[in-house]
Formats: C-alpha cells, sequence, structure tokens
C-alpha cells in the first residue's frame, strides 16, 4: 500500500542567516512540528548558492549542543568543523557529519579554508536528530562519514543510484551507527529514473527535493518543496522528469516530551534550566 501524502510544503519565501556562512530556508519545525515529525527536530537546506570568494572564513562561531545529535550532508562546497571533544573534519561533497552532542559539548562549523579563498557553490542540508531520554546524557562523539564508507544501490535501469547514509534500503545499509532506527536515503535521478523502497508504516516520513522535478507517489513535487507522508502504507515511488536529487528520510517516533530552547533539546524546562548552568560553568569543554 502506498503511502498517502499528508501535505507538500513549499520552500518559505525567505531564507535565514545562520552565522554568515549558511543560507538556509527552514522546514522543521517551521512547516512541520517537532513532534509531528519526531525522532527530527531540525530541517535546514541551503539549497546551491555562490557565496564568492572571501579572504575571511565564513561559518558559525563556538556554540553549545546538549541532548541530539546533528547531520550535516554536504552536497557542494566544503564544511570544516571543531568541537570541544578535541574532533576535527572537513566535508567535501557525499560526505557526512554526524555529531552526538549528548551530554553536551561545543562546537563551530565553517567553510573549509580553500573554499572559503576560492568562493564557489555551496549546498548543504542540517538535520537534528532527537535522542531518547536514556541517551541524552551520552558521551559526546563524532562520526565522519565519508562518500566512499556510505551504502550504495545502482538502480534498475540505469535510473539512477541510492547513497545509504543511516539505516537500510531494500538491504543496503548505512555507516551511521544510530540510537533509535532512522533511515536517511540520498537518491541521484536520472531523467526518466525511478525508485521505489517500503518505509515501516509506524515511521514518520518525509522527502526534501534537493533539485530536478519529481513525482511522488502520482503527487508533483517541485524542486525544494518537502513532502510529508502520513503514517498509513509503506510504499514509496518516486520517479523524476529531469535528473533530480532528493534526501529521503524516515524515523521511529521518540514519544517522549520535547522541552527545546535554542541549543538544548531535553524532556522538561527543569532539564533545559540546568543545561544553560552546565553551560555557563564551562562543563561541556574548552573549545
Amino acid at each position: 500500500m502506498k503511502k498517502q501524502i499528508e501535505k507538500i510544503i513549499q520552500k518559505p519565501a525567505r531564507p535565514g542567516m545562520v552565522g554568515d556562512g549558511f543560507r538556509v530556508f527552514n522546514y522543521i519545525p517551521a512547516g512541520v512540528t517537532q513532534q509531528r515529525i519526531s525522532p527530527f527536530l531540525l530541517l535546514d537546506f541551503n539549497p546551491e548558492y555562490d557565496f564568492g570568494p572571501s579572504a575571511r572564513v565564513k561559518g558559525v562561531d563556538v556554540h553549545p549542543h546538549k541532548g541530539f545529535e546533528t547531520v550535516t550532508i554536504a552536497y557542494k562546497g566544503a564544511v570544516e568543523h571543531h568541537d570541544s571533544s578535541g574532533n576535527h573534519g572537513i566535508i567535501h561533497p557525499g560526505d557526512v557529519q554526524w555529531m552526538t552532542a549528548g551530554a553536551g559539548i561545543l562546537h563551530k562549523e565553517y567553510h573549509e579554508t580553500e573554499f572559503s579563498r576560492t568562493g564557489g557553490p555551496f549546498e548543504m542540508v542540517q538535520l537534528w536528530v532527537n535522542l531518547p531520554k536514556k541517551d541524552k546524557l551520552a558521551t559526546p562523539h563524532y562520526q565522519a562519514l565519508t562518500a566512499g564508507t556510505m551504502g550504495k544501490v545502482s538502480l534498475p535501469a540505469n535510473a539512477g543510484i541510492v547513497r545509504v547514509i543511516a539505516g537500510t534500503f531494500n538491504g543496503t545499509s548505512g555507516p551511521a551507527a544510530t540510537y533509535t532506527p532512522v533511515n536517511l536515503f540520498d537518491i541521484r535521478l536520472n531523467k526518466g529514473g525511478q525508485v521505489q523502497t517500503a518505509i515501516p508504516a509506524g515511521h514518520n516520513s518525509a522527502l526534501l527535493v534537493i533539485s530536478g522535478e519529481v513525482t511522488v507517489n502520482d503527487e508533483a513535487a517541485p524542486v525544494h518543496s518537502f513532502v510529508l507522508f502520513g503514517k498509513q502504507g509503506e510504499e514509496i515511488a518516486v520517479s523524476a522528469s529531469t535528473d533530480a536529487v532528493v534526501l529521503l528520510m524516515s524515523g521511529e517516533p521518540i514519544n517522549e516530551p520535547i522541552a527545546s530552547y535554542g541549543p538544548f533539546v531535553m524532556n522538561t524546562q527543569e532539564e533545559i534550566h540546568a543545561a544553560i548552568k552546565d553551560f555557563q560553568a564551562g562543563k561541556f569543554g574548552v573549545l
């Protein structure tokens, strides 16, 4: 049975800036609530944009996180990362940075130095993935998921390729270790290509059209639209009328209270207040 489409959310009218290096359109929670799309807490999309050459590196300076995970997917350009656990990484197109903030961490992310110097097309997605109560105080850590480690599925009839970041697509698994069941599929379709897969009926699921024009379960989904699926049914079919890239995500909902304040996501307001005090007291380390 095909998954019903609950709604198709068009790209917001105006972007927002995260720091000075990420020109993003927000779909979660602006278009769909965190509780409805649990375990996903935030989706910011920086569609292709040329920031131009810069002698000064652009990005987001040091800031804290606690209680969830950040997932940055690079489509064009390069992003560099440092955090207070001693991790450092650079992601290029096809790479993914998966950081578990857990009990609390400081990090900064910015345009990689050489990319800043030359400029060029920049395209990224950032997701925040919630952690269940039992894992919110997990030791912070970092997964550097390079393009070469992704699960890869070549679709029949030269339809395209699916890069499996997390979960399992038609029997092929991705490299990301997750605390709750999550599927994250980077799907690249050639013009006229089609893909079909099944998503568990109990998952919350959605699809972001990164580029191109596609039809999703017989409904047209324009470029940069966000397709929210209902919970009935399991089958998802996508066909492309142009070369297209889509990001398909699903996850088992975490049926716990969400208390969210800026960079902290806990279960109660008391825990939020404690997170702020811990940050102010320097308990997230030094960067």
